[in-house]
């Protein structure tokens, strides 16, 4: 029964998450009741994701970084060059959404990345390196991104950033390898199977809570904020389709690839929140929030295609 539920909602991805999002903007005082729950159920999605990986796996993508600094690239300069360009042409009276555009764009890449590159045949030590290394620099990048981009004075808390790694991705990690390590791989060959279920439903849980912290935002819309939100839309949808397309001019290999598109796709929109409600006017979260709309949707829609190419025995 497991195994058809997964295979199911793996099938009817791309309808599933519109949907959580929905149930979460049209119901957000019930959906808002899971938020204190996300970063534990985060923390199983990494341990679930993890199991695929290995010590020496991790190890290997440091030896031969240039996926991992491909990705870097694109995430933490193209991206958000990108985003900061788009903001100055479409709205350049308004620094506060353009503020937001590219806050969007410069944080880490997603935790949640790592259920979509196992659910695709993904490279799982490769994408649970970037997550782990992205969220590390991310109290410096960040800072760094908005100065040279923005000229914005920002100052993240490292140690709460920290904190939330080390629960949320660095903790479950290690566990899901030790596993691995300690019965000569027998765990990442029978576990990530019968757990792969229970991600899914982990997935719609955080996509449903999170999803109403938009609600407030979607019922103020007016023209300027559906240009913005078409504009977010734009760019994240570019991110999956640049990550996919740098993969094939690199001649990159199928699984390669995958996390080289979510990977630079996807992107840590929570910690983004936090940090424009910590320290930005509101306006600034308008972009932020709006991207938590389109992630997961623009993730099961490429994530079709790229189930498409594999009946077709291609990448591109």
């Amino acid at each position: 029964m497991l195994r058809k539920f997964n295979s199911f909602i793996e099938k009817w991805m791309a309808l599933v998450t519109p949907t959580c999002l929905l149930l979460g903007v049209c119901f957000p005082d019930i959906a808002k009741c899971g938020l204190p729950y996300v970063p534990a159920v985060f923390a199983f999605m990494t341990f679930a994701g993890a199991l695929k990986s290995r010590f020496k796996d991790v190890a290997n993508v440091f030896r031969h970084p240039g996926s991992l600094l491909i990705i870097m690239l694109l995430v933490h300069v193209i991206i958000p060059t990108a985003a900061c360009g788009a903001g100055h042409l479409f709205f350049g009276n308004n620094m506060e959404l353009i503020t937001g555009m590219v806050l969007e764009f410069a944080v880490p890449t997603a935790v949640v990345s790592l259920m979509w590159v196992t659910i695709y045949d993904g490279n799982s030590p490769l994408s649970l390196s970037l997550v782990v290394l992205d969220t590390v620099l991310a109290p410096f990048l960040i800072p760094a991104t908005l100065k040279i981009l923005l000229g914005s004075a920002v100052t993240i808390d490292p140690a709460r950033m920290m904190r939330e790694l080390i629960f949320m991705v660095a903790l479950p990690a290690v566990v899901a390898m030790v596993l691995n390590q300690i019965t000569d791989g027998k765990v990442m060959e029978t576990w990530p199977g019968k757990l792969a279920p229970f991600s899914k439903l982990a997935l719609i849980f955080v996509v449903t809570s999170n999803s109403s912290k938009v609600a407030p935002y979607i019922r103020d819309m007016n023209m300027q904020r559906v240009k913005v939100a078409l504009a977010i839309l734009v760019l994240a949808a570019s991110g999956y389709a640049l990550g996919w397309f740098v993969a094939y001019i690199f001649r990159k290999d199928r699984s390669t690839g995958v996390s080289m598109m979510y990977g630079t796709g996807m992107r840590n929109i929570s910690a983004g929140a936090v940090i424009a409600a910590a320290y930005f006017p509101g306006e600034v979260m308008f972009p932020v929030m709006i991207g938590t709309l389109f992630q997961q949707v623009l993730a099961a829609l490429f994530g079709k295609l790229l189930a498409q190419k594999k009946e077709k025995q291609e990448f591109c």
